[in-house]
């Protein structure tokens, strides 16, 4: 799941136990290469109270307000890293980064995507950019095919850090990087 970008992880326990936090403490000591700040494949981690062992209780769970409030949080902070990353294209010399701002380019660059397969590529775009084009039939029509091609797509809450910052790229952008492949995933 973590190679495919899934990034927000969040552990559950039921009350009085400590299985959330050991389970977290182990992955701080013997995992580091999954939270570290500076990787591309960093994951984040957060923790809620209640038990997740049967499909009922998840449902439950994802229901709560304290999820979706984590939820928000550990996406935002993934958004943030992919921003992070997005900069670090933006100013590398690497002539294998591709930099689109404009929803033509970006939809050409998808629907080609067969031939530039090598590249990890992701799509940022902002909630009130989705909002408040006039193309939204297209914007979803390019998210869907994006997201059947293996782009990383993510919709952004403009008011976020990272929302602000797409925002000054016109609310939307494209990108791709080299990924390099360790043996430790």
């Amino acid at each position: 799941m973590l190679k495919e970008g899934v990034r927000s992880i969040v552990v559950t326990a039921p009350k009085k136990t400590t299985y959330a936090t050991d389970f977290l403490d182990h992955m701080r000591k013997h995992h580091t290469y999954l939270i570290q700040s500076k990787r591309q494949n960093r994951a984040t981690f957060a923790e809620l109270i209640g038990s997740a062992d049967q499909p009922h209780r998840v449902a439950e769970l994802v229901k709560t307000k304290e999820f979706r409030k984590l939820i928000a949080e550990t996406t935002s902070e993934e958004a943030d890293h992919i921003v992070n990353a997005f900069e670090k294209c933006l100013y590398s010399t690497d002539s294998k980064s591709v930099i689109l701002f404009s929803l033509k380019e970006i939809e050409d660059m998808v629907y080609d995507r067969e031939r530039h397969n090598d590249l990890t590529a992701y799509l940022m775009l902002t909630d009130k950019y989705l909002a408040d084009s006039e193309d939204k039939n297209r914007i979803h029509r390019l998210l869907q095919i994006s997201k059947n091609r293996k782009v990383k797509t993510r919709i952004v809450n403009a008011e976020t850090p990272a929302g602000k910052r797409i925002s000054q790229f016109g609310g939307i952008f494209f990108f791709t990087m080299q990924t390099h492949t360790t043996s430790q995933l």
